[in-house]
């Protein structure tokens, strides 16, 4: 794997044998502030498959702040075990031990396998850890913004596609129906769509199903993708959108919580060529990085849910740029981003009195 040849400004390897602590923290940008990017806590196969995550995700980190409007670079951690079995309060505080060490070049917050309760911990060490719990003066689940801003581009989308922001009399397959699947289909079924999910953990369709009866669900991702439906919507883990799936899927929107959707730059091309109009994961999924920015200033939800609130015009702006410049919607996102990161990081150059 080459690293160096990444694009990345730094990646960090961490070790404490004595708590067994083995992460990676990967800095993509820093060109429009700090680093802000969530702990991932998984059992990755090998140390180079931790690596690869860590780059694809900080890189897709500093692409989502941008394109949010934040003034924020793009990082993100992993630490290598099993969250259920090798997370202690001494792992914790040792891996905070290694983000105060960058000094603030990196603001790390919650992911997969980790929770506000542990990011409380990790700040014990550490003045740069965000998304904690209320009870400590963060922020709290910010799973609840992601979907939202998940639903305006979903509704952005809609407009584009449909000619109205609604979602009312459609039907939404959603993939994953945990932490921010499951608050999407609140907004869904309040809206008037039909919705029909799948989850590899049968616990979390049950309380989903028992909050919302009407609701169908179908035995895995394979069914779910094969069921009719206008809109897909991946929730869970990365790579949901590969060649063969594009390739069955009856979606005309694809659109989803999920980060790290597309296998490879030509499933983008596939959608398109197919007719299905793709909202770019790291621009509806922003939602929750604008809550855990917003921690930053004193915690204010309605001050978080109106910046959320401009995912559906930032989408409408990048649906009508793909068209005009005949190019994929994930393409013209990564332009928005990129012109950002390049035109406001510029001006770090100019020299403020000391």
């Amino acid at each position: 794997m080459d690293v160096l040849g990444s694009g990345h400004e730094q990646v960090v390897f961490c070790s404490d044998p004595g708590s067994g602590l083995r992460a990676v923290i990967a800095i993509y940008s820093t060109a429009l502030g700090p680093a802000l990017g969530g702990t991932r806590f998984y059992p990755y196969a090998s140390e180079e498959a931790a690596v690869a995550d860590a780059l694809a995700l900080s890189k897709a980190m500093a692409y989502k702040n941008s394109l949010a409007g934040l003034d924020l670079g793009g990082g993100k951690a992993v630490i290598i075990g099993d969250p259920g079995r090798d997370k202690t309060e001494a792992l914790l505080r040792a891996y905070g031990r290694f983000v105060e060490s960058l000094g603030g070049r990196y603001l790390t917050a919650c992911d997969v396998g980790t929770y506000n309760a542990d990011l409380d911990v990790v700040a014990r060490e550490t003045r740069f850890a965000h998304g904690r719990s209320e009870a400590f003066g963060g922020c709290g689940d910010s799973s609840v913004l992601t979907a939202f801003g998940v639903f305006q581009g979903m509704r952005a989308a809609a407009q584009h596609r449909w000619g109205t922001p609604s979602l009312a009399g459609r039907t939404v397959a959603v993939a994953g129906v945990g932490k921010v699947g499951s608050h999407l289909v609140d907004r869904l079924v309040a809206d008037g769509a039909a919705v029909v999910v799948t989850d590899v953990d049968q616990r979390a369709v049950d309380r989903l199903l028992a909050r919302h009866p009407k609701a169908a669900a179908v035995a895995d991702t394979d069914t779910l993708v094969r069921t009719p439906h206008d809109v897909y919507a991946p929730c869970a883990l990365g790579g949901a959108l590969d060649d063969e799936t594009v390739s069955v899927l009856p979606a005309e929107i694809v659109c989803g919580g999920a980060n790290n959707q597309l296998t490879s730059d030509a499933t983008a091309d596939l959608l398109r060529k197919r007719g299905i109009l793709y909202a770019p994961d790291y621009l509806v999924n922003a939602g929750g990085v604008i809550q855990v920015e917003d921690e930053r200033h004193g915690f204010s939800f309605a001050r978080a849910e109106a910046k959320a609130t401009t995912i559906f015009d930032v989408a409408l702006r990048v649906f009508r740029q793909a068209e005009d410049d005949g190019v994929s919607p994930a393409v013209a996102a990564d332009r928005l981003a990129e012109e950002r990161m390049r035109d406001v990081g510029r001006l770090a150059t100019i020299r403020l009195p000391i």
